[in-house]
């Protein structure tokens, strides 16, 4: 059956709570970054309510993105089988058509929406579409999985995307793709000798970054190299000194181990840590909550992906564990990558936080990305 309301009897209600819990933790941060309650000369914060402009907004896509939880929820995963095809036809169809519209903040991310004010970024959609393609691929070929054939196949699938995000350009949401890739040829037995290589030049790749980043190797040093196959802006992303990094590390230091408490921060009521609301809310978050916050947030992202690897587990078939572990991967790394970022120890990439960071497509995909999870959870024990 294509809808089945008993699934929600069955659910994982402790996923529930945690999701709660996570998106008040972004109404808070929202709430005290909203540019709006800030006076950008002093610490001064205007004097309003907790649902200041951006709250509601974000507030709104939390009930929309709900609405999209229950949805996966309740059909049956194994109806994205058939929607795998189309739907990865339609998203690199919208991928090539981002380049025909205007551009937004000189890059080719967004399609606005007229007359609402919205915009939808069609590669944030991408990752979970690219997980499910691959997911129906593996199934499909699951006994010729072993032959270079179905490698390149399956490399072709990731590929595409890949290059179109990259043109964009979205270096950090292309990048995010690279190791879910991996896992999910790992865990289909894909050819063996094609995923050793991906891994092991996905290795090379982030060794390269990490000596540059970490002054390992001099900044000024490897640009005349790199911006052969960068470009500069791309590569002055990889600089350790740059503002963006600094602050997000001294607003996570100035909040100590306990924070300074909600609407009582001053570096970032400031105005100097960019994008708070969105790539930093990680960083905003620490000044205000501490070290101590930090962890909790982090203790609630480890209970999600705990569950996730608990749904591939359990699951009864080969399109369910790779659907689970994709997905599962998919979170984890956007987790791991903007605390990296934040802490310093990645180059800024604007990969947001999942269900804390401002943003409707980040939080439509990431719940219907939990949604699909509950519905491989609560068919476990049927065939």
């Amino acid at each position: 059956m294509f809808w089945q309301q008993r699934a929600l009897l069955r659910i994982d209600f402790r996923q529930v709570v945690v999701l709660c819990i996570l998106m008040f933790v972004s109404l808070l941060v929202i709430s005290t970054t909203d540019p709006s309650v800030s006076h950008p000369e002093s610490a001064e914060r205007i004097v309003q309510g907790f649902f200041t402009p951006k709250v509601q907004s974000q507030l709104q896509r939390f009930l929309i993105g709900w609405i999209v939880f229950i949805f996966f929820a309740l059909i049956d995963y194994h109806k994205l089988r058939e929607w795998a095809l189309w739907g990865y036809l339609i998203t690199v169809a919208s991928l090539i058509g981002i380049f025909f519209v205007p551009a937004i903040q000189n890059v080719h991310r967004w399609y606005r929406i007229p007359f609402v004010g919205a915009s939808i970024q069609p590669s944030e959609y991408a990752k979970l579409v690219v997980v499910i393609a691959l997911s129906w691929y593996l199934e499909k070929q699951q006994s010729k999985q072993g032959s270079f054939r179905a490698a390149c196949i399956g490399l072709s699938i990731v590929a595409v995307p890949f290059l179109l995000i990259l043109k964009q350009p979205d270096l950090g949401t292309a990048l995010v793709l690279c190791p879910i890739s991996c896992v999910m040829f790992y865990l289909g037995n894909l050819h063996t000798l094609s995923v050793r290589i991906m891994v092991a030049c996905a290795l090379v790749f982030l060794i390269v970054i990490l000596t540059i980043f970490l002054g390992i190797v001099s900044h000024e040093t490897a640009k005349p190299y790199a911006t052969r196959v960068l470009k500069e802006y791309q590569y002055e992303r990889l600089n350790p000194d740059s503002h963006h990094s600094r602050a997000s590390q001294i607003a996570i230091g100035a909040g100590g181990l306990s924070g300074s408490g909600f609407r009582a921060s001053i570096y970032t009521a400031r105005g100097w840590l960019p994008y708070a609301y969105t790539d930093s809310v990680f960083a905003a978050f620490g000044e205000e909550f501490g070290l101590l916050g930090l962890l909790l947030l982090l203790a609630l992202f480890y209970i999600l992906i705990y569950f996730g690897f608990q749904v591939t587990a359990v699951s009864k078939d080969h399109f369910g564990r790779m659907l689970s572990a994709g997905i599962t991967v998919y979170l984890a790394m956007h987790v791991i990558v903007n605390v990296s970022m934040m802490a310093g120890l990645l180059p800024i990439t604007g990969v947001p936080l999942p269900l804390i960071s401002y943003g409707g497509s980040s939080v439509f995909v990431t719940m219907a990305a939990l949604g699909t999870l509950q519905s491989i959870y609560t068919r476990r024990f049927t065939f």
